[in-house]
């Protein structure tokens, strides 16, 4: 086997891998663009915890509310804070979703403007 084809099958090794991977862990790579994380749970998520946002640090500053993840068997509250912008972008925040006999979290994520 020549030196190029060598590379060639060592690379697509690698990428078959890293694939399987991520089909065997879904949860364990940061998704983004909407993409559901986590598994399907039966417990619905708590209403939103009441917060006192405060005065942004800094002008244009995005606040991202606090919301539910699932952990260690339960719903943890995870408290809101302020993001820096990213121009030209909005943020759409974390969403538990019903789906089918259970809920299922979206993760929050940034979204280019139209």
């Amino acid at each position: 086997m020549s030196k190029t084809s060598s590379r060639f099958v060592l690379r697509t090794g690698c990428v078959a891998v890293a694939l399987a991977a991520g089909l065997a862990a879904p949860g364990a790579f940061a998704l983004r663009h909407g993409h559901f994380v986590g598994e399907v749970v039966v417990v619905a998520p708590p209403p939103p915890q009441v917060e006192v946002m405060g005065d942004p640090p800094h002008r244009g500053y995005v606040y991202e509310n606090g919301y539910w993840r699932w952990v260690d068997g339960r719903h943890v509250w995870v408290p809101g804070h302020w993001m820096a912008p990213r121009r030209g972008y909005y943020w759409e925040p974390h969403i538990w979703v019903h789906e089918g006999g259970g809920w299922r979290m979206r993760e929050g994520y940034w979204v280019r403007r139209r």
